[in-house]
């Protein structure tokens, strides 16, 4: 008899593994993409809040406000174990370090069509790459 499921994930980026009804959890692990210096847009869910749950690793979640053109940063440096939401309708990013593992639970999906993206310039890449450092390099 089995009645426990147990799920893992080895590879790199984002990986959805559990969809119910009602909501899903993914893995997203370290991927180039994911690094601070590959950041060049923000994403935003319109019908879903997204938890981040760091598992290893170090990571910053970082969430903006987007309004005329101009982009206003808040970031964390994010706490193993410590879950953080993100709400909908808010532009956010996750900056990775190689290693960092993070465990994403939203409404189930998300990933198929809930996002939309806004690139950013180089002033405003800028600007978050230094929101980041900021945070990273407060220990």
């Amino acid at each position: 008899m089995k009645i426990i499921d147990a799920y893992d994930y080895g590879g790199t980026g984002y990986a959805p593994f559990l969809i119910g009804d009602k909501w899903q959890v993914a893995f997203l692990n370290y991927a180039p993409e994911e690094a601070l210096e590959s950041i060049v847009k923000l994403d935003v869910h319109h019908y879903t809040d997204e938890v981040f749950v760091l598992l290893d690793g170090r990571a910053a979640l970082i969430g903006a406000q987007v309004d005329d053109g101009g982009v206003a940063y808040e970031a964390v440096d994010m706490r193993p174990l410590c879950a953080y939401n993100i709400r909908r309708g808010v532009w956010h990013k996750i900056a990775m370090q190689p290693g960092s593992r993070v465990l994403i639970v939203e409404n189930c999906n998300t990933h198929l069509g809930d996002f939309e993206f806004y690139d950013l310039s180089a002033e405003q890449i800028a600007a978050l790459r230094e929101t980041v450092v900021k945070v990273w390099s407060e220990e």
